[in-house]
């Protein structure tokens, strides 16, 4: 087993050092993060082989575990801190929520698709992470309860902005969120005193939002 852990550890560090550091994240923390967070845990056993390449690959239920450059790309522009309470809109196979989790202070993450909800709920408990907290909801409305946060993360995309969850920022919060239908605009939006201010990212592909999709397996 030490060897097995020792092997995935190596796979990981040159998976951030060629697909992520190399490709313009800086961040630190989040690079080490990126090392140290068992992406191979999260995806299905079927796709261990490839389990470090730069692709999003498929988790059932027509959802997707995210490239790991995208992931470190987000989670970059989020700006996360330390003591941060982050909302995650998405949960899907939990390796998102395991890298914010290892950057906030607590996570609290919201899934449509109660099989992978459930899992992923599982697995992040088996892996010893104690500041989450789980919802099976609708994400398009947040999680309200719970609200304001410092950061959110929303991992599908909205055709359009998400106008009932940036009201659950924080002044200062900052939201990363891919905005369209086929293709999609990333951007980081952060709740001023009085503004909003809107900041086009990259373009990405994600899958739509809860309502337009189909979610049977």
């Amino acid at each position: 087993m030490k060897k097995f852990n020792d092997r995935m550890r190596v796979e990981r560090e040159r998976m951030v050092n060629s697909q992520i550091a190399a490709r313009g994240v800086e961040d630190t923390r989040v690079l080490e993060v990126m090392k140290d967070v068992p992406r191979e845990y999260f995806v299905k056993k079927e796709y261990m082989d490839e389990a470090f390449c730069d692709a999003p690959l498929s988790i059932g239920y027509r959802q997707t575990i995210s490239q790991p450059y995208i992931v470190a790309y987000m989670t970059e522009k989020l700006r996360i801190k330390r003591k941060d309470r982050v909302l995650e809109i998405g949960t899907g196979s939990g390796y998102q929520t395991a890298v914010l989790a290892k950057l906030a202070g607590h996570v609290y993450t919201v899934e449509i698709v109660e099989a992978l909800g459930l899992t992923a709920r599982k697995k992040l408990g088996k892996a010893g992470y104690t500041n989450i907290s789980y919802s099976i909801r609708d994400g398009s409305l947040g999680w309200e309860e719970e609200a304001p946060f410092d950061a959110v993360m929303i991992t599908a995309a909205p055709a359009r902005m998400p106008e009932k969850i940036i009201e659950q920022l924080n002044e200062g919060g900052r939201m990363v969120v891919p905005v369209g239908t086929i293709f999609q605009q990333l951007y980081r939006i952060t709740r001023g005193k009085e503004e909003l201010v809107k900041e086009e990212l990259i373009g990405v592909r994600f899958v739509p939002m809860t309502g337009e999709i189909d979610i049977d397996p």
